[in-house]
């Protein structure tokens, strides 16, 4: 898939500063940073979720027993 977006004089400079050092292209090193903003989020909404049951005073084992009782 294509995608059309705009940068400043500046980041194409500095892309293409970038490709020529790394002898990439400008679209791959984009595509690499895509890549590696979009593994960051997911891993920063992953561990969001680790922690979450901690602050409950009810015992995690007792609790699921109780929901499961109820079907």
């Amino acid at each position: 898939m294509r995608a059309l977006i705009d940068m400043s004089d500046a980041q194409v400079k500095a892309l293409d500063a970038l490709a020529k050092r790394g002898r990439q292209s400008r679209a791959a090193l984009i595509r690499a940073a895509i890549d590696d903003y979009l593994q960051r989020h997911h891993r920063a909404q992953v561990e969001d979720g680790f922690g979450l049951w901690g602050k409950r005073e009810v015992d995690g084992l007792a609790y699921q027993d109780k929901v499961r009782s109820e079907w």
